[in-house]
């Protein structure tokens, strides 16, 4: 990435790059672990080759067998609304899979970095740390947007995974698209966008740059708009080669048969999930206008989210006053460029209306 990134120009055509020299030599030369049922092909009724229990579960479906380890008919289902072919999707037990597993394929530990953008996802840099990657951080500017300039002076031949989090945690806002653009043209390692908050943003997925850009990795989640946190189902969606690598890698069946049968179940029910949707952005919407008009709100701040950042007088009286009264938020005051504020997920209209009760007799 060049430093001449002040003017912020439209990208043209992307870097050239072979993803195979960003994978770690280790993970080149891996050869994967293959499950039981790799080793034949055709049809079988008798199998006694994984030394599962043969009689079935104590349960009313039977979970005695090992699930598909590539969970292709739920990426099949998957790939009809997210319009990403099988074979650019993976599957983790949670995003989280996904973002340790790319640590993995393409950090070399006490070698590599990575660059953040804080505030951002806290697991970005717990990963690193447990993969004994050096994490270099470029703090967002004042209007929580990408400092161009100073993560291309941050940028060296070790740097192989920029994180950028849109819409970002917890602040909420969507990113410019031109500048992710620019830096997935000029960046020659992976890029991660991370759209967990996807749903309730106007921004548009970045899921339709994945032929453009064979660097770019797109995380989504079942855990927000799909209201299935309980099953830890994330997505991640990439060219065929990072993808590739991904699969070599991952624990043999990483998602659990009753997670890919609850899921491809959820799926059908999409309607239900756009109308939750919209509900939530209107209660955003009434949330925000509420809590502005409070004494004890100095500030909200524009959300593309299911949460809302808010700068109060007194965040930490104030948090404790919502946990006295079974109101759990999130109190974000020490985190850098969110100072004295709180992040508050978007509830019900009665949750948001209990909430509003307690902080306008505060």
């Amino acid at each position: 990435m060049t430093n001449q990134t002040t003017k912020k120009p439209k990208p043209k055509q992307p870097l050239k790059m072979d993803i195979n020299d960003l994978v770690r030599e280790n993970i080149k030369n891996l050869k994967p672990y293959s499950t039981a049922r790799d080793e034949f092909k055709g049809q079988a009724s008798v199998f006694l080759d994984a030394n599962e229990n043969s009689y079935g579960s104590p349960l009313p479906a039977n979970y005695n067998r090992y699930p598909d380890p590539l969970q292709l008919d739920l990426k099949d289902a998957i790939s009809k609304i997210k319009g990403v072919p099988i074979e650019n999707t993976f599957l983790g037990n949670g995003s989280d899979e996904a973002i340790d597993l790319l640590y993995r394929a393409f950090c070399n530990p006490g070698k590599d970095n990575v660059i953040i953008l804080p505030p951002t996802y806290g697991m970005y840099e717990v990963s690193a740390n447990i993969n004994d990657v050096e994490i270099r951080k470029v703090n967002l500017l004042p209007n929580f947007q990408l400092d161009l300039e100073k993560i291309a002076e941050t940028i060296d031949k070790n740097t192989k995974i920029i994180f950028i989090c849109s819409p970002n945690n917890p602040t909420g806002n969507s990113i410019n698209r031109e500048d992710i653009e620019t830096i997935l043209t000029n960046f020659k390692g992976i890029v991660v966008v991370d759209e967990a908050y996807i749903n309730y943003a106007r921004q548009k997925t970045f899921i339709q740059e994945l032929t453009e850009y064979g660097n770019l990795v797109v995380l989504q989640t079942f855990s927000k708009a799909w209201g299935l946190a309980a099953l830890r189902l994330g997505m991640a969606f990439s060219s065929r080669k990072v993808i590739d690598v991904l699969n070599k890698i991952k624990p043999p069946y990483n998602i659990n048969q009753a997670t890919q049968d609850l899921a491809f179940e959820a799926i059908k029910n999409i309607a239900q999930v756009n109308d939750w949707i919209r509900e939530s952005v209107a209660e955003r919407q009434r949330l925000s206008i509420e809590l502005n008009n409070l004494k004890i709100v100095t500030k909200v701040y524009p959300s593309d989210a299911n949460f809302i950042l808010a700068e109060v007088t007194d965040a930490t009286k104030i948090y404790d006053t919502l946990v006295e009264e079974g109101i759990i938020v999130r109190d974000r005051s020490k985190v850098i460029l969110c100072e004295g504020c709180l992040r508050i997920t978007v509830g019900t209209k009665e949750e948001n209306d209990k909430l509003l009760t307690i902080l306008k007799n505060f």
